[in-house]
């Protein structure tokens, strides 16, 4: 290796290096996305959230929710007493939740029995709105900062000024014969209600429209976390039920065949309906193959040269001729299969070649006496060329 090629190779090594350096020293951008994900630790993930709620509730047992709360709760439903056998607070936080018709009722249920449902989020399912009487709307822009209030005097002092992550939702309509305001958001001189208590038999839903301030970035920013405290507060100490996104997502499959795998005899018969199909495909594709044409073999032109030929010298009627070349041809044959000399047709010759081709010794005798006996005939006959061709085709047999 000569001198300039391995500075040639240090300069590629010295600039590789300094990419990497150069790219393990760039600052990594902060990821905004909002995501609601107890387990992120990014500005609108909600980490610390969660791992505070066993400091915020130290008597109660925090459950993850890993199915959708209509499967989880409808578990724990006794269809012979008609109660539930869970008791607790089912608490959702996220801005765009997952959250169908058939869930809500079973909520509505849920609360129906003394149970309690706290859901900070933007956007909610028509049921739950339509039976609890509330409404929503962003019929009004914003920009720049928001007071977040609550209406409890003893919570006076836990209102908070917040910018990033804010949403312009506020409640439109509430059924005020059921439903009491717990907090208001004040963008300007304007105020909205962003927090309600609604009874539903013999529990209560808390809504709240600004789930933005349960987040990371919120929570570790100035004394922010006093209003999420504050919150807390109206839930009591029982079991709750902690529902996120990343959950259903990381462990539900989103298949359409979710509830078939999961009932074995459904699963199996499932299993059954896919074998069938693939044994039907194997054999049907066997009974339905194209038909294979057939290809002739390759005609044998050296056999009608042979005839083209020997008709000539028939009809020519030079029987002297073709009697040379049937001798010539058979004595070449003697010497390519039995490796004897035809120079001299004595009678050492013909005792060899009954020995060599197993045939008697006497019609061999014959053969090498006619074939002598035309070779020296000057002018031979018809007779003489099928005589001859008669004996070297019994001796070919």
């Amino acid at each position: 290796m000569n001198r300039t090629l391995k500075i040639y190779i240090a300069i590629l090594v010295l600039l590789f290096i300094g990419i990497v350096v150069i790219e393990f020293s760039t600052p990594q951008p902060v990821n905004w996305q909002k995501t609601y994900n107890e387990k992120h630790k990014i500005p609108f993930g909600t980490y610390i959230f969660y791992e505070e709620l066993e400091a915020l509730f130290p008597e109660s047992n925090i459950k993850d929710i890993k199915r959708t709360p209509y499967e989880y709760f409808n578990d724990y439903y006794d269809w012979e007493d008609s109660t539930y056998y869970a008791t607790g607070t089912y608490m959702l936080i996220d801005e765009r939740p997952q959250l169908d018709n058939t869930s809500a009722q079973e909520l509505l249920d849920f609360a129906s029995f003394g149970n309690d449902i706290f859901i900070s989020a933007n956007y909610f399912p028509d049921r739950l709105k339509d039976t609890l009487g509330f409404e929503t709307d962003n019929k009004y822009s914003f920009s720049g900062k928001a007071n977040l209030t609550y209406t409890n005097p003893s919570f006076r002092n836990d209102s908070i000024t917040i910018e990033k992550g804010l949403s312009n939702i506020y409640f439109s309509k509430i059924d005020t014969t059921y439903t009491s305001v717990l907090g208001y958001q004040k963008f300007g001189d304007s105020s909205y209600t962003n927090f309600i208590k609604t009874s539903w038999g013999q529990g209560y839903f808390y809504i709240h429209l600004q789930p933005a301030v349960f987040t990371n970035y919120q929570l570790l920013k100035k004394d922010n976390k006093k209003y999420a405290a504050a919150s807390m507060s109206y839930i009591g100490d029982e079991t709750i039920y902690f529902d996120s996104r990343n959950k259903l997502n990381a462990t539900e499959s989103s298949s359409p065949l979710r509830f078939i795998l999961s009932q074995p005899a459904l699963r199996w018969a499932w299993y059954l309906v896919l074998i069938t199909i693939l044994i039907f495909i194997i054999f049907n594709a066997k009974r339905k193959q194209r038909i294979v044409g057939v290809i002739k073999p390759l005609k044998n032109t050296t056999v009608d040269f042979t005839k083209t030929i020997g008709n000539l010298y028939y009809e020519t009627k030079d029987h002297n001729n073709l009697i040379e070349k049937k001798i010539t041809y058979f004595l070449e044959y003697i010497r390519r299969v039995y490796y004897l000399d035809t120079q001299i047709l004595d009678d050492k010759f013909v005792k060899n070649l009954s020995l060599k081709s197993g045939k008697d010794q006497k019609d061999i005798k014959k053969l090498v006496n006619k074939i002598a006996h035309l070779k020296s005939k000057s002018n031979c006959t018809e007779d003489d060329l099928l005589q001859l061709n008669k004996a070297i085709e019994d001796f070919y047999k």
